[in-house]
Order: C-alpha cells, then sequence, then structure tokens
C-alpha cells in the first residue's frame, strides 16, 4: 500500500516516514509540507541526518499538483499537521477515496462543544466526528480496521487508557476522581520554535490545569471523571504518568492484577506488576509499560511510553497494520 505523510518535517511525521519506509508491506509513496514551509524542498534525510539513506525523499509542497497525485497514487493518507489544519484537510482525501490517519486532535472528541471549550474553534465538519474511529489500537481494532477515517489517539491518552480502562472493564474503580500526573519530554511540544520549549529554557513544570484538551479525550473514551494534569520535563523523549486511583471497597490486589491479564497478550504492552517503570525504559521503543501498587483501597498506577512512538507514529503505524487486516505490531517489534 502507498503512503503519503503530510507534515513530515515533524517530530512525529519523521518517525512515521521512518516506520512506513522499513514496513515490509508499505512503501512511503511522498512526504509534503505545507506550501509555505521553510523546510519544502528540503530532503528528509537533511533535516534528520540519522535517517540518511531511509528516508532521502524530498519535502514537496502541498500544491494543487501535489493534491493530483495524492489522488492518482496514494492508498493511505497520514496527518501530521495541526488540528485545524487536519480538519481542513481530511474531507478533501475522504472525498478522494483515500483513508485518512489523522495524528492531531482535530478528531478525537464526539461533539462540538468539546472542540469549542478545549481547543477553541467551532469544527467545521462535525457529522465526520461520529464517523472516526478512535485510534486506540488494542481497545479498538474492529472498529479501525473498518474505518476510512481514523482518528489516532492522543500521547497522554495513550498512556493513560491502556493503565485504567482494564480496572474499568473489570468493575473495579470507585466513583471518585481519577488523578493524572504526567510528565512529557520536550518533543511533545512539537518542532516549532518556541522560547516556551525551547531546551535551554524548559523546567520541570505543568501547564493546562484543569483545561487540557487530554482530559475530555481520556473522560470520553473511559467513561471516568479525571483530573489531568500534564508536565513539561527537561528531556527530549518520553511520557511517565503517575495515576492515583480509588478503589471499590473490598477490592484485593489480587483482583487488580487479574484485572490487568487482558492485556497480557498484546505484543506492545508489557505489565510490570510492582516494578516502577521509567522513561530510560520505554525510549525510542514501541511500548507501554504499565506497573501498579497497592495500599488498601488505593491504587497507583504507572505508566510510560514514548511519546512520538507509542504515542504517535507508533500508534499510527497499529491503525494502518489493522487497515491492511495484519498484526497491529508488524514492523514494530524487533523493525526498530
Amino acid at each position: 500500500m502507498n503512503v503519503v505523510i503530510i507534515g513530515a518535517s515533524g517530530y512525529s511525521g519523521a518517525e512515521l516516514a521512518s516506520l512506513v519506509a522499513k514496513h515490509p508491506q508499505l512503501t512511503l509513496k511522498a512526504c509534503y509540507v505545507s506550501e509555505g514551509s521553510l523546510d519544502k524542498n528540503k530532503c528528509l534525510s537533511d533535516l534528520y541526518p540519522e535517517h540518511l539513506g531511509l528516508l532521502d525523499h524530498p519535502l514537496q509542497p502541498l500544491t494543487a499538483a501535489a493534491y493530483t497525485d495524492i489522488e492518482q497514487h496514494a492508498d493511505y493518507v497520514c496527518l501530521c499537521t495541526d488540528y485545524e489544519v487536519s480538519v481542513d484537510l481530511a474531507p478533501r482525501f475522504l472525498a478522494m477515496g483515500k483513508k485518512v490517519f489523522d495524528l492531531s486532535g482535530g478528531f478525537r472528541l464526539a461533539g462540538n462543544e468539546d472542540y469549542l471549550t478545549y481547543y477553541g474553534f467551532a469544527h467545521q465538519h462535525p457529522t465526520l466526528l461520529t464517523q472516526a474511529a478512535y485510534g486506540l489500537a488494542e481497545w479498538n481494532a474492529d472498529a479501525i480496521s473498518q474505518a476510512n477515517l481514523v482518528a489516532v489517539a492522543g500521547c497522554y491518552p495513550t498512556a493513560a487508557l491502556n493503565s485504567l480502562k482494564p480496572l474499568k472493564e473489570a468493575g473495579l474503580l470507585a466513583e471518585q476522581t481519577i488523578i493524572i500526573n504526567a510528565v512529557s519530554g520536550v518533543t511533545g511540544a512539537g518542532r516549532k520554535a518556541s522560547v516556551n520549549t525551547h531546551f535551554c529554557e524548559v523546567s520541570l513544570a505543568p501547564y493546562g490545569l484543569f483545561n487540557h484538551r487530554h482530559t475530555p479525550e481520556i473522560e470520553q473514551h473511559l467513561g471516568h471523571p479525571v483530573l489531568f494534569t500534564p508536565h513539561l520535563g527537561n528531556f527530549p523523549r518520553g511520557i511517565l504518568e503517575t495515576i492515583y486511583v480509588q478503589l471499590k471497597p473490598g477490592v484485593t490486589p489480587e483482583q487488580v492484577t487479574e484485572a490487568y491479564q487482558v492485556l497480557a497478550d498484546e505484543p506492545l504492552i508489557r505489565l510490570l506488576g510492582s516494578k516502577i517503570p521509567s522513561i530510560k525504559g520505554v525510549a525510542k521503543q514501541p511500548y507501554v509499560d504499565i506497573a501498579w501498587q497497592q495500599k488498601g483501597e488505593q491504587l497507583i498506577v504507572m505508566s510510560a511510553i514514548d511519546n512520538l512512538l507509542k504515542g504517535a507514529a507508533g500508534q499510527a503505524l497499529q491503525c494502518i497494520n489493522l487497515a491492511m487486516g495484519i498484526p497491529h505490531h508488524t514492523g514494530l517489534v524487533g523493525a526498530l
């Protein structure tokens, strides 16, 4: 299958381009950036020299001729763009009959009200919100495999939902709000220059208190209230979440361990039991590492992922694999 990536010059776009280029059943047909991008006509491997020889693809501007070429030659279109750009582009490619995999937040939420509240804009294509499959591969495989539009799950929600959905499905959660403290590396903020994310300026600090856009995403796909507080850390990549859960009275450690066995056979989930996960353990890896410790009715769950792989490009590739009807971890385990 022929894949094109729009927004390929960003961290997630380049990561996805690398995965597609190495995939046994995919062809990286073309990489695009906006017509106004300073990176247009540069070679992708010039921006990311670690991919020299693999990603010697020109970053083509997304012109009228480019749309024609995509319509004629592409099977799958991956949008590694800002959410407002994705909302504009996705309908155009869907009208061409392409399968669209959106790595932004443009189609992750159920209704326009949440977009007004958390994203600050009125969604121009609300009917597509009901058609988009949520791209959390381990939990929504059937819908992903059949959908023409896949809203690839956010990085923070990927860590949180894989950690909490087993407990929710087993009926172990008390009604209290779950507290999620999460920290991400600087690449989570994207490649665009900003003083706030300039590496020399970054110190561990929270942001988006009470109004971060991943809050409704987690609540919607978990079915439980959460208090989500993200932090920006002074390291390049990775996410570590510490999650505080109130269990129902009488829930035993054995019941918690049994609940997590729903993920035991998933090739990209590593259940660590009480062993504490780390950023180092998942950096440049496609896994979710999940651990937990319990004291009475209080449970602390810890989750670690690489925000660019399992949190973005790797998960997008899982969704592409599901669309092709092959194991979702193809091109990820043993290939990096």
